[in-house]
């Protein structure tokens, strides 16, 4: 049965509300050590990432809500961001490439909050989530205890994100300019 759009208290908005409130326990498993990866952060790590499609699932399933439209995509930038600047505290990851990431993701979420106050909505793209995807892919490579000395192997996946999360942002604003000029002209 589907919910209303309206609906707080949902299976899917559950999985990603529990995906927030354990990311800092996540976050505290990282090692202090640069480059030394450990088994209980990875296993956390995979488990929170994998939540993300348990609750992707269960809202095409039952349907979408508001909420889940806004924490969704929040509790991605919690998990992904919070690991990244964990793994620059310890020297795993260089500042620069999170950064990019960082002014990215904040840049896109003010974006989407303005032109949504104008009615133009701005839904995740397939680019937008493969950026997500190889992001995780990156922090779980380096917290993985057999891939933490293989420091050029996650560090690419991490430049490849940054080209991601640049390309699809500059996407989501030429979509959105388009769609609000098509609003504006009509």
């Amino acid at each position: 049965m589907p919910v209303d759009p309206s609906a707080i208290k949902t299976w899917a908005n559950l999985v990603t509300v529990a995906r927030i409130l354990v990311a800092p326990f996540m976050f505290l498993l990282i090692p202090d050590e640069p480059m030394a990866g450990t088994w209980p952060a990875f296993v956390v790590w995979f488990l929170l990432c994998s939540s993300d499609g348990v609750d992707g699932y269960l809202a095409r399933r039952h349907g979408a809500t508001t909420l889940g439209a806004f924490l969704d995509p929040l509790a991605d930038k919690v998990l992904v961001l919070g690991a990244m600047f964990f793994l620059i505290s310890n020297d795993t990851f260089p500042w620069l490439p999170v950064v990019l990431i960082t002014a990215r993701e904040i840049l896109i979420s003010l974006y989407r909050t303005f032109v949504g106050a104008k009615g133009v909505s701005v839904p995740a793209t397939k680019l937008a989530k493969w950026k997500t995807f190889v992001q995780q892919l990156a922090v779980g490579f380096a917290i993985l205890p057999l891939t933490d000395t293989s420091e050029w192997f996650w560090l690419s996946l991490l430049w490849i994100s940054v080209a991601l999360a640049l390309i699809s942002g500059g996407q989501y604003v030429w979509r959105s300019r388009r769609s609000t000029e098509a609003v504006v002209t009509a």
